[in-house]
């Protein structure tokens, strides 16, 4: 039977719908029947062209669960959880590491492969159904799955989305000590997993500087102590608040996830000397930004660190604590639209526009 998609044909073109083959499964294989997946502030940018090798026309959405449907000689997911038709799964986007590259083998860092394939991103819609926003989503041999751990829903995962993995990437790449005082940059899906891992992790203090208003009453609910309006409350006033909570030292920990340029700076500045800087939200090009390198970093033994993307651990760990601590982390409620295959250009023009947190495409929901 055929499988409707909605297909990013070009930069800024509009979203299409095809009818695309049922695959043919090969051994190691499964077949999803799509549950929900993610609109991403990243699908918004690769719209507007901002990532280079992506093979347009594309199936975008990288993150997303499905209710399994077929496989072929599947019968447990990555973590040896017996998988059987009807479970609810959702599984690692970056896939065809090579194993053997420097990369793979050496820096133990596998999202940096030249091999790497990202489902939703770097396959082309030619290839089939290997991007979230289609009826069913064909996992190739050796893609990673989890299947989803109780008590968690598809919309407890997606309402989080790759912000839910991301932000808790970020919060581990950062090495937060318990006690510390952390800034949350960007009130987003990454910035709201960053915030609530923080807590969780033990940060003293969390301070969230964000807008519009109801993306910073999430903040507070997922664990914000602190939030401060980008557009009401002026730089200068954001500087004096945080001196005034660290006496006068600056954060400990400040964790960009704003995924605008403008972001930067100020997060060098209210930083404590010899503290650390972690930028998670630039996973694409949109620009640049002007720091002194003596003041910011030099002089002040700052310790800056990217992290780009991902890992399989991330997906697991952060599953494991979301059922955990699912009263606390309440990613369903940052859902703030539900949209249709053939309302997928909406679905992105809502997400530019700040209009929803987190818009989720369901193509066939139950």
């Amino acid at each position: 039977m055929p499988i409707k998609a909605a297909v990013m044909t070009g930069p800024e073109q509009a979203i299409e719908l095809w009818q695309l083959d049922d695959p043919k499964l090969e051994p190691g294989s499964i077949l999803l029947e799509t549950v929900a997946s993610e609109v991403c502030g990243t699908d918004v940018h690769i719209y507007h062209g901002r990532l280079a090798g992506v093979p347009y026309p594309i199936i975008p959405g990288h993150i997303s669960v499905g209710r399994v449907l077929e496989t072929r000689g599947v019968e447990a997911d990555s973590m040896g959880t017996p998988l059987a038709p009807g479970d609810l799964v959702t599984f690692y986007d970056v896939h065809e590491t090579c194993h053997a590259c420097y990369f793979c083998t050496v820096a133990g860092q596998p999202n940096r492969c030249p091999s790497r394939r990202v489902y939703g991103i770097t396959y082309s819609a030619h290839d089939g159904p290997l991007g979230g926003w289609a009826e069913r989503i064909y996992l190739k041999p050796g893609v990673q799955t989890l299947k989803l751990p109780e008590p968690l829903t598809a919309d407890d995962v997606i309402g989080g989305g790759c912000g839910l993995f991301t932000g808790f990437a970020a919060v581990e790449r950062s090495d937060l000590g318990m006690g510390d005082t952390v800034l949350v940059q960007g009130t987003g899906p990454v910035g709201l997993s960053a915030i609530a891992f923080s807590a969780l992790r033990g940060a003293a203090t969390v301070v969230t500087i964000g807008d519009p208003a109801a993306r910073l009453e999430l903040a507070s609910a997922f664990g914000a102590d602190v939030t401060m309006s980008l557009s009401d409350v002026p730089p200068d006033e954001r500087d004096t608040m945080i001196r005034d909570l660290t006496n006068g030292r600056g954060v400990d920990v400040a964790l960009e996830c704003a995924g605008n340029p403008a972001a930067i700076p100020e997060g060098f500045k209210l930083l404590r000397d010899g503290g650390t800087y972690v930028i998670a939200g630039h996973y694409t090009d949109v620009g640049e930004a002007t720091i002194n390198p003596h003041i910011d970093i030099n002089r002040k033994h700052a310790d800056v660190r990217g992290r780009w993307g991902l890992d399989f651990s991330h997906c697991y760990r952060a599953l494991r604590l979301l059922a955990k601590h699912h009263d606390m982390l309440p990613f369903a409620r940052v859902i703030g639209g539900r949209y249709s295959l053939d309302e997928a250009g909406e679905a992105l023009a809502d997400v530019e526009a700040l209009a929803v947190t987190k818009a989720i495409i369901a193509p066939s929901p139950r």
